[in-house]
């Protein structure tokens, strides 16, 4: 016969301890939520339009890449939070520095030399005109 027994610190510690772990500071990260990109792709008969959501970043810190029919949208976030009590002690500081990139493929080549780019209110606006496909020719025969 096998004796097994779960380990579970909370309660293999005396009162005090597992009280002084239960009322200790712990982090919240609801104030920071992780940084994602949700895009919103749309196709008209000439142009495609693209909208990103990239809150809290400046338009300086975006860049958009375009080869062919491959678009990649790279954003350098800066989140800072600071929380100061009585006398201006800071009781928690929370930054966070980092990078967010979305590449995605569209169904034909875009035209980057029309391509337009707007960013207001946390979001970027992307007008990706289609390249003019060249049409096939019939070759005579001498």
């Amino acid at each position: 016969m096998t004796r097994l027994s779960l380990f579970d610190p909370a309660f293999s510690d005396n009162f005090e301890s597992a009280m002084r772990r239960f009322f200790a500071p712990t982090p919240f990260e609801a104030d920071m939520p992780a940084l994602k990109m949700r895009i919103d792709v749309s196709e008209k008969d000439n142009a495609y339009e693209v909208k990103a959501d990239i809150p809290g970043v400046k338009k300086e810190d975006i860049n958009v890449r375009i080869d062919g029919n491959v678009v990649q949208i790279d954003a350098e976030v800066k989140r800072e939070k600071e929380t100061k009590g009585d006398g201006d002690k800071v009781l928690r500081s929370e930054r966070y520095y980092g990078n967010v990139s979305r590449t995605f493929s569209l169904a034909e080549d875009v035209d980057d030399a029309k391509a337009d780019a707007k960013y207001a209110d946390g979001v970027l606006t992307l007008v990706l005109p289609k390249k003019a496909t060249a049409a096939s020719r019939k070759l005579a025969i001498h």
